[in-house]
């Protein structure tokens, strides 16, 4: 009696931890591992990764995204941030990829090209995947940056179901993880959220999953906050599987969390870490693999 009583609680379920697992596992075989491996960093909401200021609001959106797409590791794709006041939604064309899905070596094909003349020259335009933003975002970074990040997130997941299997890229050799992602179709938007901390928006993720709703209308604006779909704590433990894979150790997030997941982060953190070294799972054992 006296054991269960002074046992710690896990942070998440067994079933949520399994499909946390499966699907970094699935990330790292389908949505460039190397890159992840090579180049992805854990981004903080600090000005080391978001640095400067800004004359216009219109700069500090597009160095908002610029910097962003950097470490997605999609600045190469034919993405654009738009107004919503412009915006008009549209399919998105779809891309195929020669080598790589991430990076500035990646290179991207398209299926299709838009063309039309201007003062009597033709021109060959390929059709940008656009995402809107209103200029109010702005007043809370943070959560614009993580609105940025699952939209694209979204996409790389949608090209890597389309774009991917139709270019018959190889990803890294591995034929135990299937294509789709685990949970298929009823998971996807938590998918989503999962594929952004494995961007290594993790912290960002964590600290916009959950906002307040209460307060009065200038106190607290939901067009400004980020849909979350993966809960705070299953968004905590993904954070905390980044980390163990890179090697990251706890304090290295303690001041840019909030407060109250820091706790819940640090015994996930030791969770994922003796799991890690113990399991019997291939594809998980493949994770901290060298």
């Amino acid at each position: 009696m006296f054991s269960n009583l002074f046992k710690t609680k896990p942070v998440i379920d067994e079933s949520s931890k399994e499909w946390i697992y499966d699907s970094f596992s699935w990330c790292m075989q389908q949505l460039d591992g190397e890159f992840f491996k090579d180049q992805s960093e854990l981004v903080l909401p600090n000005n080391h990764f978001y640095p400067g200021s800004s004359t216009s609001v219109d700069e500090m959106a597009s160095n908002i995204f610029t910097n962003t797409c950097q470490y997605t590791g999609m600045s190469q794709w034919p993405i654009k941030l738009v107004n919503a006041d412009t915006f008009i939604a549209k399919t998105m064309p779809q891309l195929s990829f020669s080598n790589r899905l991430r990076g500035d070596n990646a290179q991207i094909t398209f299926g299709s090209e838009i063309s039309f003349k201007l003062e009597g020259q033709q021109v060959n335009q390929v059709p940008a995947i656009e995402i809107a933003f209103h200029q109010s975002q702005l007043n809370q970074p943070q959560d614009l940056i993580a609105y940025l990040v699952q939209h694209q997130a979204g996409i790389l997941v949608a090209q890597q179901a389309s774009g991917l299997a139709a270019s018959g890229l190889s990803t890294s050799g591995h034929e135990t993880v299937s294509a789709s992602a685990p949970g298929g179709k009823e998971v996807m938007a938590q998918t989503i959220d999962l594929v952004a901390c494995f961007m290594g928006f993790g912290v960002i993720f964590a600290n916009t999953a959950y906002q307040f709703k209460g307060g009065c209308g200038s106190c607290n604006n939901r067009s400004l906050n980020r849909q979350a779909a993966l809960p705070e704590l299953e968004t905590v433990y993904a954070l905390a599987l980044f980390c163990v894979i890179k090697g990251l150790e706890v304090k290295q997030v303690k001041k840019e969390l909030k407060s109250h997941l820091y706790k819940p982060f640090r015994q996930a953190h030791q969770e994922i870490s003796q799991y890690l070294q113990q399991t019997t799972n291939p594809n998980h054992a493949l994770l901290i693999s060298k």
